[in-house]
């Protein structure tokens, strides 16, 4: 199992991934395109990272709207791999 990060740890990890906040147990994200089809592409991106991950984000779309969720579900909170895959995300169009 995945090893859990320090309140310290994680404040320096969102330090460096701008557009990311912590949510209790959780780092968030949200992503506003053009329309409802941008939306969609965008999420279609997430696929192939979080598979060669192994480490899935929590999703809700709503129109033009993507919010992405990350914690490591297992080890109850916020790890290495919500972060890795977070930074991933960030450079995803």
């Amino acid at each position: 199992m995945a090893t859990l990060l320090s309140d310290r740890d994680i404040q320096a990890h969102l330090n460096q991934l701008p557009g990311w906040s912590l949510q209790g147990k959780t780092i968030i994200c949200t992503r506003t395109f053009q329309d409802f089809v941008a939306a969609i592409n965008f999420v279609n991106q997430l696929v192939e990272p979080a598979e060669a991950a192994g480490h899935h984000p929590d999703l809700q779309i709503s129109y033009n709207r993507v919010v992405i969720s990350l914690s490591t579900h297992d080890a109850g909170g916020l790890t290495e791999k919500d972060f890795a895959l977070a930074k991933t995300i960030s450079t995803l169009g």
